[in-house]
């Protein structure tokens, strides 16, 4: 278990094509561990552990683990770095998408899609624990897709995105669209290289997520407070909510949308293409 992210090493991650349903292997989502050595020498006369060792030793450890995990963070950091490096030199715009479970970013995606395909190349990176589910709708749009699934894995990192533009091979001025797993709190730490993160909020999750997660909601350079439709039969606070957030992070953007009905999607198109035209700034 990886005290970094929680996530599990006993998981192989996996890239699929929908389309061909090609499979491989990206890697096993081998995360460092402190273990102990496996060899191990003791007097035959004396118990391998005494009690005024114990303190040193859980130090020992939590120091080896805090320096494992500073290392996991860097490697992925200078990957990232490439990606980022990537992505300008193309003048692409990379889009890491994150939110809770059931936020709705593939109906968003698969609107924002509609919507852009007049515009902009549009690909999509799609990340799960499990299933093709999301990579079969986004393949419907006819926007080209790649599924990482992550096994036990709970966020993306670099390497896999890096990964998937292999596969993907977007072309120059392309827009990218990373889906990452459905959590609140890891994806927030692992850097990709995208040039903005965005945050979708569901007004079905409560208000209060901004305070509650506050590591995501100052990560990201967007907020989308989605599915504005169901207002009418929910308590949700929107202008609360964008308290809470511009308490966290007072320069986080905020649009309300709706993906089912397209009610904001222009205001969410708006931004995207700010953000496509500042790529080719000096």
């Amino acid at each position: 278990m990886c005290t970094t992210c929680g996530c599990s090493d006993t998981e192989r991650v996996m890239i699929t094509d929908p389309v061909t349903g090609a499979q491989s292997v990206l890697a096993d989502h081998g995360h460092s561990h402190a273990h102990g050595d496996h060899h191990h020498h003791h007097d035959h006369h004396e118990h391998p552990y005494h009690h005024h060792d114990e303190a040193a030793l859980h130090a020992g450890i939590h120091g080896r683990t805090v320096q494992l995990e500073q290392d996991l963070l860097a490697k992925n950091q200078l990957i990232a770095e490439r990606n980022r490096g990537w992505f300008e030199g193309r003048e692409i715009l990379a889009v890491n998408l994150m939110s809770s479970p059931g936020a709705g970013k593939t109906t968003l995606l698969e609107k924002t899609i509609g919507v852009l395909s007049h515009s902009a190349p549009v690909y999509v990176v799609e990340g799960d624990q499990a299933t093709l589910n999301d990579a079969e709708r986004i393949k419907a749009t006819g926007a080209p897709v790649v599924q990482i699934n992550t096994g036990t894995g709970c966020h993306l990192d670099a390497d896999m995105l890096a990964r998937g533009m292999t596969e993907l091979k977007p072309p120059r001025g392309a827009i990218v669209f990373i889906e990452n797993v459905g959590n609140l709190i890891c994806p927030a730490l692992f850097d990709l290289g995208e040039r903005a993160k965005v945050v979708i909020l569901s007004v079905t999750e409560g208000e209060d997520k901004p305070i509650k997660y506050p590591h995501m909601f100052r990560a990201c350079q967007l907020m989308l407070i989605n599915k504005t439709d169901l207002l009418p039969h929910l308590r949700f606070d929107v202008e609360r909510c964008i308290g809470y957030a511009r308490e966290i992070n007072p320069g986080i953007r905020v649009i309300t949308v709706s993906a089912e009905t397209g009610e904001g999607i222009g205001s969410w198109h708006a931004w995207l293409e700010a953000e496509r035209r500042a790529l080719s700034q000096p």
